[in-house]
Order: C-alpha cells, then sequence, then structure tokens
C-alpha cells in the first residue's frame, strides 16, 4: 500500500488507488486554495501598481517526456487536471483516438490540460505507470494518478468521463483549472477550517492505529453524517482492518476454489482493492451478487458499496461498476 502522503513524481509512479487519499486530498486542495490565493495576490499587486496582471496561462495540449514530467505533469497538476494521452505513431487506434482528446481540450477551453506521451520515445514513463496498452488515458490531479480508460473511445464517451474527472478534481481536491478562455485564472476558493477531531481520525490512520481511526470517524459521523471525508476515511480503515492478518495466497486459492462462498470472494475482493487490482475487485464482487441470492446476495452487494466508498463515489470505475451491478440486480 502506497504511504498516506504520497505523491506522484518522476521515479514513483505505480499504484491504481492510494488507500490513504482522504488526508491527501485534503492536502491538495489545502494546496490548490493557497496557489489561487497566491495568483490572486499577484494580480491585486501588479493593479495596484498599474501594470497589466499576469494571467495564469497554459498550453491546452503538450508533448510530455521523462525529463519534465516532474514540472508538466505533477506541479502543473496543483492548478489544473493533466490528462494524460499514452499513445504511439504505429498505433492505429491512438490516430482515431488522439484528435478526439486534441478537440476535447480545446471545446473545454483550459478545464484541463492533455500531455501527450509517446510510449516509444519514453519506456521508462510507459513502464512506470504500468502500461500494458495504448491507447491509455490517465490523469493527475493534484499529484493523485487518476486512471481513466484504455483503448479508443467516442467523443461522447470521454466527455462523460471528462465531466466526472473534473467533478472529482474539483469537489474531492479543490482543483478547477481555468474556466472559459484559455489562460483565464480561476477564483480563489476560501480557506476551509481544519476539523480537529477529523484530524485526530486522519492522525490515527497514519499511525497505523485502525481501531482508533475507525472509532473516530464515527464519532465524526454521528455528529456530521454527510461528512465526506469522514466517510471515506472510515471506508477505508475498516477494509484495512478487515485485511489484518489475511494470507494473500490462501485467499485467492479459497476463491478459486469455491466461486460461490461468498466469504471467500469478499476477503478477495478486499485484497484485490489493497493490491490496487480496482476493476477486479469490483468484477468480482458484481460476479458474486449476480450468481447468489437472499442473504449472501445482500451480503455481496453492501461489501461492493462499501468499496465504493474507499475509491470514491464520482470515479469512472464506480461509475462503471454501479451500472454493471444494476444490471445484475434488476
Amino acid at each position: 500500500m502506497q504511504p498516506r502522503n504520497s505523491r506522484l513524481n518522476s521515479s514513483a509512479l505505480r499504484g491504481a488507488v492510494d488507500l490513504a487519499a482522504v488526508k491527501a486530498a485534503g492536502e491538495a486542495a489545502q494546496k490548490a486554495e493557497q496557489a489561487r490565493a497566491e495568483r490572486a495576490r499577484q494580480a491585486a499587486a501588479a493593479e495596484s501598481a498599474g501594470a497589466a496582471p499576469a494571467q495564469f496561462a497554459y498550453q491546452l495540449v503538450i508533448d510530455v517526456t521523462e525529463d519534465d514530467f516532474e514540472t508538466e505533469v505533477v506541479q502543473r497538476s496543483t492548478e489544473v487536471p493533466v490528462v494524460i494521452d499514452f499513445w504511439a505513431e504505429w498505433c492505429g487506434p491512438c490516430k482515431q483516438l488522439s484528435p478526439v482528446l486534441e478537440g476535447l481540450a480545446e471545446e473545454y477551453a483550459g478545464r484541463f490540460v492533455l500531455a501527450k506521451i509517446d510510449v516509444d520515445a519514453n519506456p521508462l514513463l510507459s513502464q512506470q505507470f504500468g502500461i500494458q496498452g495504448i491507447p491509455a488515458v490517465m490523469a493527475v490531479v493534484a499529484g493523485q494518478l487518476v486512471p481513466l480508460f484504455q483503448g479508443a473511445e467516442s467523443a461522447a464517451n470521454v466527455r462523460k468521463i471528462l465531466d466526472q474527472l473534473i467533478l472529482v478534481a474539483e469537489q474531492r481536491f479543490g482543483v478547477s483549472g481555468g474556466a472559459g478562455a484559455p489562460g483565464e485564472a480561476a477564483p480563489a476558493a476560501p480557506q476551509r477550517p481544519e476539523d480537529p477531531a477529523l484530524s485526530a481520525a486522519h492522525d490515527a490512520l497514519d499511525a497505523g492505529d485502525l481501531g482508533g481511526a475507525i472509532q473516530a470517524y464515527r464519532n465524526v459521523l454521528a455528529d456530521e453524517p454527510g461528512n465526506t471525508e469522514a466517510k471515506l476515511g472510515l471506508a477505508q480503515a475498516e477494509l484495512l482492518k478487515r485485511i489484518e492478518g489475511l494470507d494473500l495466497q490462501a485467499v485467492r486459492a479459497a476463491a478459486a476454489a469455491d466461486p460461490k462462498d461468498v466469504e471467500a470472494q469478499l476477503k478477495a475482493a478486499d485484497l484485490d482493492l489493497v493490491g490496487g487490482h480496482v476493476e477486479d475487485a469490483f468484477g468480482r464482487l458484481v460476479t458474486t451478487v449476480g450468481r447468489t441470492a437472499g442473504e449472501d446476495r445482500d451480503t455481496a452487494r453492501l461489501r461492493l458499496l462499501e468499496l465504493f466508498e474507499v475509491i470514491g463515489p464520482e470515479d469512472p470505475r464506480v461509475v462503471a461498476a454501479r451500472t454493471a451491478l444494476a444490471r445484475v440486480l434488476f
């Protein structure tokens, strides 16, 4: 599992899911707000001095290499969501998808930046992201990796995925990019006071005190039932508590030996998620819901909903799994 305060950089890019993303998201949102406040301060200072204020401008489509990845993608992602298009000259589907992505980058006018990475020219980045086939599209928001999709997609489908990404970036990370014309600065967001009870829960999770973290998150939710950070934190802490002491090989063997063993499938799904195999975890439980009935079906369904909370309801993988769940239920 990645450390709770992990950030993407040019030497460490693996991980489809950061199980400690609650605190990281809060920190990222705070940094994004600070960056916007600093831009606003500089603009006000320039205006008072009689100079034209500098705008936050960026290219909407950029070619990125291993040498400038840290600056062009990771650092830029604190200001605007960065969508990464992994492509190659010989890839036919890439030639279909790339114009779609480039056109949408212009259409969205600064709500995201498109970074194009040639996998042949940048094999290290391809390896670090775990790219197994192209085209592959991922995003980085406030230094956090968000897998999007693989293979060619229609403009309509890509637009839906981008809308979900932008919503996640704004609501969870406080990163909104530019709205309207390219180069237009985003408005500064107000600083949010830190909740001491929530901070205590995060600290308990940081320290590995899972029981204490679970209770602390529950205390927050008792006072604020709609607190999104506390819900996510509780789901993560409960997941980590469930997998304590599990033998990976034994769990996988039991799940493979008896697909109808609901308890074995639940444990395997938990381990899948912790290992970063998000789609595998969701697919396993959707299949279990489809092949069971009564109490077993409800148990599998509820566990799947719990894992949705771990990843976050706006994540495209959660949206896809909810659709799959609806199909087997109805």
